[in-house]
């Protein structure tokens, strides 16, 4: 060939990943296996779809197929297959580099556990690198549908840092890995070991797995290896066969083939829906999140076939955004093969076939979230901690599913110690108290934020349960989800707080006592403060606190505001209500101060800020407020 031997580096990346799989997977190491067969299958699957528009990339060789073979003395284990094959561009590009998006985030969440390590690993897909954990050395060879016999490419590396592409002859299209097989690893030139493990992880695949057939020598009292091949696998849709004849281990492995996970899906929903339209779905929930769950860009996971042939891969069309954590397939028999994601943005079926995933995956958490069984009850505790906040982004964007996915929202309470134990609404609404008519809420950047706010105080005095929402989509979600059983969301520190029967009479004529008996000083405060306040007010909300603030009715939160300039987006102005409370000391104080008013009217805004977690815009003149009052009230004290 004309072109030399070329020696290439490998990613910073790719030299990590190599280094953190070979000691992390090692014990799990057959799955080797398992990856590059599944890489095969997706050649061809590739090659099937490229060939709708340009059937002669088959050229003379139609029938797809994949093939394993050992070579005993020279230690090398081999997987070949007819698919689309690889230019010498794409060998450096897919072989050499780690292109998915959140590559950084991966890496930082790598903690040096090797167990831990294993799964993340597991989760960011390592395909080809797993080779690897068993080989020193492997040899790709392969030619790209469409190219000249001459025109293919040989890719090889240690994987130690550094690998060699050279220009080679190759006269079949598709692609073969050879594995050097490492000492020690002899276990892999068994035939039955091989067939074991291509059984076990590998035979949904629905192409073929070929492997010559052995037979006993008489002769030499050994099993030799003939010329004739025999089919290893079963090389059928496992999607398109009765759900009694799928055995719980065979929908697992075919999971961690769609999904590229190593651990088992937490459930699964097989259905087979005729009428107007004609599809088979095989859905699945992972049992852990993976690292890019929260970037919304990232692709989704649901595979489109059309009368098993494979059309596309994370066809986003099937599934909505809030259910991205789906794996699985779709086989449509209406589509026609030649289904682009253009006209899937505008065909009627893709959108009846996505209203019956959505259908499918909610009916299936709801089956978990309400089962008598302890153990499916976990699986949506589970779900719930992995999945949460991403179904919660539902609530907004599926109107038509917005009750059903309000059921099957969780969320901490002043019931419970830790944000792990949450309560549905249909639990709140239940042990509501006689008289309450609405569903009470307070939002805060976490969880103790929200457990210690001032705002709950005549809540627990008067034994009401409140939900402490500190995820940042809970702002979202309430916003769209403003009642649920009939019953109103009602945030505890918006609006003027009205408990309406929960409130007696004696109550409300002290709350209208206290406001004419400090009518006087509210005005002087609020002159005081001047712009930094929209208003201030007598407040029957606290007990043991001596303000809070509180947000109009219809104006932005303090919470919320801080979320969307955290984001760097332009918020609304509002400015915020100061409510103080006439039985704290301080503010009854107040009322006689004359030296330091205007710094104890700042400082009862400034802690009010401070204990909703906002910031403050001159923390120096707070502290030196703070500093000044503590002298004075030392000296006082010296005096006396």
């Amino acid at each position: 060939m004309g072109e030399q031997k070329e020696t290439l580096g490998f990613q910073a990346e790719v030299k990590q990943l190599l280094n953190l799989m070979i000691h992390s997977l090692y014990s799990n190491k057959e799955i080797f296996l398992r990856e590059l067969i599944s890489n095969a299958s997706d050649a061809c699957d590739r090659l099937r779809f490229e060939a709708l528009n340009n059937a002669s990339l088959y050229g003379d060789d139609s029938e797809l197929k994949i093939r394993v073979s050992f070579d005993k003395a020279a230690r090398t284990i081999s997987i070949a297959d007819n698919g689309i094959g690889l230019s010498r561009d794409e060998a450096v590009e897919h072989l050499g580099t780690i292109a998915k998006s959140g590559t950084r985030e991966f890496f930082s969440a790598l903690t040096g556990d090797q167990a831990k390590d294993a799964h993340l690993i597991g989760q960011f897909g390592v395909g080809f690198y797993s080779s690897y954990i068993v080989a020193d050395k492997v040899t790709v060879t392969s030619r790209r549908a469409g190219l000249e016999a001459n025109q293919a490419v040989r890719w090889e590396s240690g994987g130690e840092g550094e690998f060699t592409v050279e220009m080679v002859e190759r006269a079949q299209r598709g692609t073969e890995v050879v594995l050097h097989l490492r000492e020690g690893e002899d276990e892999f030139l068994s035939t039955w070991k091989v067939r074991e493990i291509i059984r076990k992880y590998s035979d949904h695949i629905t192409l073929p797995i070929l492997m010559k057939k052995e037979t006993w020598d008489e002769e030499k009292k050994e099993q030799v290896v003939t010329d004739e091949d025999e089919t290893v696998n079963q090389a059928s849709a496992l999607w398109s066969r009765p759900k009694s004849e799928v055995s719980d281990e065979q929908y697992n492995e075919f999971y961690k083939h769609v999904a590229h996970d190593f651990e088992n899906p937490l459930a699964h929903v097989h259905a087979r829906v005729e009428g107007k339209q004609e599809y088979t779905q095989l859905l699945y929930i992972p049992s852990k999140a993976p690292f890019d769950l929260l970037d919304r860009g990232a692709r989704h996971g649901i595979k489109l076939y059309v009368r098993r042939v494979f059309i596309m891969d994370d066809a986003e069309q099937l599934m909505p955004l809030y259910l991205r954590f789906v794996r699985g397939v779709v086989d449509s028999n209406d589509l026609p093969l030649n289904v682009s994601r253009e006209i899937l943005q505008q065909s009627r079926d893709i959108e009846a076939i996505r209203g019956g995933c959505v259908k499918r995956i909610l009916g299936l958490l709801e089956s978990l979230a309400d089962s008598e069984d302890d153990a499916e009850k976990e699986k949506y505790k589970t779900f719930w901690k992995e999945f949460g906040r991403v179904l919660k982004e539902g609530v907004g964007e599926d109107f038509a599913n917005k009750e059903r996915i309000g059921k099957l929202l969780r969320f901490a309470s002043t019931q419970a110690d830790t944000p792990e134990e949450s309560v549905s609404l249909a639990d709140y609404v239940a042990r509501m108290k006689e008289g309450q008519e609405k569903i009470y809420y307070v939002t805060a950047e976490t969880f103790t934020a929200a457990k210690n706010s001032p705002h709950l105080e005549i809540f627990r005095k008067k034994g009401l349960e409140v939900l402490l929402l500190s995820d940042r989509v809970d702002e979202w979600v309430t916003s769209h989800l403003t009642e649920f059983d009939g019953k109103q969301l009602q945030s505890v520190a918006k609006g003027g707080l009205d408990l309406g029967k929960l409130e007696d009479a004696a109550e409300k004529e002290e709350a209208e006592k206290a406001a004419d008996e400090y009518k006087e000083l509210i005005e002087k405060v609020k002159a005081t403060l001047g712009e930094k306040v929209k208003d201030v007010r007598v407040t029957h909300r606290l007990t043991d606190s001596p303000s809070c603030l509180v947000a109009d009715e219809y104006d932005l939160g303090g919470n919320l505001q801080r979320i969307l300039k955290a984001a760097g987006q332009q918020a609304p102005a509002s400015k915020p209500i100061l409510e103080v409370n006439p039985q704290h000391p301080a503010v009854q104080r107040l009322k006689y101060e004359e030296t330091r008013f205007d710094d104890w009217a700042n400082l009862l805004l400034e802690q009010a800020i401070l204990a909703e977690g906002g910031a403050l815009e001159d923390p120096a003149g707070f502290v030196k407020r703070i500093n000044d009052l503590m002298l004075a009230l030392s000296l006082g004290s010296a005096g006396k």
